[in-house]
């Protein structure tokens, strides 16, 4: 039985409250609760300060490009489909530089879990505006303001009938443990967008502004309700629902891909060189 112990990885290198320290707890936590162990998963990231988190977590790591995590974890997933990826990222690094990915990978509905630190801001490169930043909110990059419209990733996902739909906030970690249990259990991409403070460059979306704002849905909602849940996803200002937005059920790519259906692509006899020397008489 795995402990919080056996996925201890480095000392984080975050700024002191960051909001990052508390999505680290809750994915280790989350992680010891359904049993899981460090060999037994990879997490993929791109670049930014959430996509440092690999590195503070004792696990299989890939860290990758900017905005490109979701082409890797697919990759990692068509080729052993028995172990878990989590995609670990920022707004900007998701949905600015990767949007293209994670609108594909949606539709593609591949077994993923993605984690995203949306603290609004670009924390790495210093304070410059993210898709999600609100619309006229001044940075050093943006002295008169945003100007353009912020981003719903929420809303943008059940439009594309994304498998998962969920959002935390660091502010009450049990409940995003819970929601990440919840994803990591699901069949199916799951996009969890976590509201995350920026204590260094994000003077506007504080954990006081979250309070004042964050509620959690009620027992009886429905997360499988479509046109309720997109009414709920495009929440935004004085009340900002937390937890299952929306979820469905469809198959996943994995199941599609008949060349995996017998076993995982990494344990299938596949004689490579002699296919390779087939290929390259055609150019002789």
């Amino acid at each position: 039985m795995s402990t919080l112990d056996d996925f201890e990885g480095q000392v984080p290198a975050w700024c002191p409250g960051c909001g990052n320290f508390a999505i680290l707890k809750a994915l280790k936590e989350a992680l010891v609760e359904l049993g899981m162990e460090p060999h037994q998963l990879v997490v993929v990231s791109g670049i930014g300060q959430a996509s440092k988190l690999p590195h503070y977590l004792k696990c299989n790591t890939f860290n990758g490009l900017h905005g490109r995590t979701l082409p890797v974890a697919t990759g990692i997933r068509l080729a052993n489909h028995q172990i878990l990826v989590i995609v670990t990222t920022g707004d900007g690094d998701c949905y600015g530089e990767g949007g293209n990915h994670l609108i594909h990978a949606i539709r593609r509905n591949i077994d993923v879990k993605l984690f995203v630190h949306d603290n609004q801001i670009y924390g790495l490169t210093k304070g410059q505006a993210s898709p999600t930043s609100q619309e006229g909110m001044i940075t050093k990059s943006q002295p008169f303001g945003v100007l353009s419209e912020q981003l719903n990733p929420l809303a943008l996902a059940v439009a594309l009938d994304c498998s998962l739909v969920a959002r935390g906030f660091v502010g009450e970690v049990e409940h995003l443990k819970g929601l990440m249990v919840e994803s990591l259990r699901h069949p199916g991409f799951a996009l969890v967008d976590i509201l995350q403070p920026c204590v260094s460059f994000n003077r506007v979306n504080t954990y006081q502004w979250y309070r004042e704002r964050v509620y959690r849905l009620e027992e009886e909602y429905d997360p499988y309700d479509r046109m309720v849940a997109f009414q709920r996803a495009l929440e935004w200002g004085e009340r900002i629902p937390i937890g299952v937005i929306y979820r469905n059920r469809r198959p996943t790519l994995e199941e599609r891909v008949p060349v995996i259906q017998r076993e995982p692509l990494v344990e299938q006899d596949i004689d490579i060189l002699s296919k390779l020397k087939e290929t390259l008489k055609e150019f002789y």
